[in-house]
């Protein structure tokens, strides 16, 4: 095993290989796992094309990927609540836990978070990975590993939805139908939205947000946010709070312009570093901004929400491959024929 840890390692923009790296040994506090499943993120793809996202740039070799479940094989010491042949879905980012937003509780906010591929951290898309037992979740046996990687972006939407202070009776705008938006819409319904209504410029991805339990998709014809914001109001009414998770510009104009006036205008997508914003529309309905970034303590709520039926988040996942057609699984993922929403890696040998 010390010499079979197969790795899709990143070298540069368009450089993506599979090659075997040494097995890691767990520390204290951390569990050796048999990786299982690993689904593509856009972020992945996004540095595998462009080498960096903002300041985070690829600078020596790293290993993808971060939305990831497996075995625990080995563990170190002090670790009482897993064993081996435990299954996990792993919260990517670990925080030093000693600094303010750590100790107040905002750890996502950490300066010194080590993030999953991420870098220079590498990530999780190979076969044995070491990670903090404390961030890795044990799933019960009617959850399977493909769902517990799908925790990862299912615990943004719930950030989402904490931050954005969805309840019941809600009218919900979910602005983009990628993973985020329909996990976003997913958990959304879940606490109790009534009605939800997701926009998109791509009509097979309104079909599954439809499939999903969307009560109103919206197709985007106009660059204008304005406009957009309109016609969906004309349409669907009442909007109490936005979830913008495009990034787009336009998109995050319509978020604005769209909710209601007292409301809140999330803003969970990653775009350009700097936009214009309709900052007199912000002022005078008193619209209420907020980002989000990433998840705190969110994994434990996603994970009762798959485990006690209330989300649904298998029909995300669209294709499958294995981890040494990787190359092959990112040109899927990237390809906007393919109609992908959740491409899903295998790590474990058969």
């Amino acid at each position: 095993m010390a010499a079979d840890n197969l790795s899709c390692v990143l070298y540069g923009i368009d450089d993506m290989r599979i090659e075997s790296r040494p097995t890691p040994k767990p520390g204290p506090n951390q569990v050796l796992l048999s990786m299982h499943s690993v689904g593509i993120c856009g972020s992945d793809v996004h540095y595998w094309k462009h080498g960096r996202i903002g300041d985070f740039v690829v600078n020596a070799p790293m290993v993808l990927g971060h939305e990831a479940s497996g075995i625990v094989v080995e563990t170190g010491e002090g670790v009482e609540h897993l064993k081996k042949g435990d299954r996990v879905a792993i919260e990517p980012g670990v925080p030093c836990r000693m600094c303010d937003c750590c100790k107040t509780g905002s750890y996502n906010l950490c300066p010194k978070m080590e993030f999953c591929a991420t870098p220079p951290i590498d990530g999780s898309l190979c076969r044995y990975y070491v990670h903090a037992a404390d961030f890795c979740y044990k799933l019960p046996d009617h959850v399977s590993c493909e769902e517990g990687a799908l925790l990862e972006p299912l615990s943004v939407a719930v950030n989402a939805c904490k931050r954005a202070q969805v309840k019941m009776g809600d009218h919900i705008l979910v602005c983009g139908a990628g993973p985020i938006g329909l996990v976003s819409l997913l958990v959304a319904k879940a606490c109790g939205a009534t009605q939800v209504c997701i926009t998109d410029l791509d009509e097979n991805r309104l079909k599954v947000a439809k499939e999903l339990g969307a009560d109103m998709t919206f197709k985007i014809t106009s660059r204008d946010g304005r406009e957009v914001a309109e016609q969906v109001k004309k349409e669907f009414g009442r909007i109490d709070k936005t979830i913008e998770c495009s990034g787009a510009e336009s998109s995050v104009h319509t978020a604005i312009y769209a909710t209601a006036s007292g409301g809140i205008a999330m803003l969970v997508g990653m775009g350009k570093a700097e936009i214009n914003l309709p900052i007199f529309e912000v002022l005078v309905r008193e619209i209420d901004v907020r980002g989000n970034f990433r998840y705190v303590n969110c994994y434990p709520t996603a994970l009762d929400l798959v485990a006690s039926g209330k989300v649904n988040v298998k029909p995300l996942i669209t294709h499958r491959f294995k981890l040494e057609e990787s190359h092959k699984a990112f040109t899927t993922s990237s390809s906007p024929g393919c109609n992908t929403i959740k491409v899903m890696i295998s790590c474990h040998e058969e």
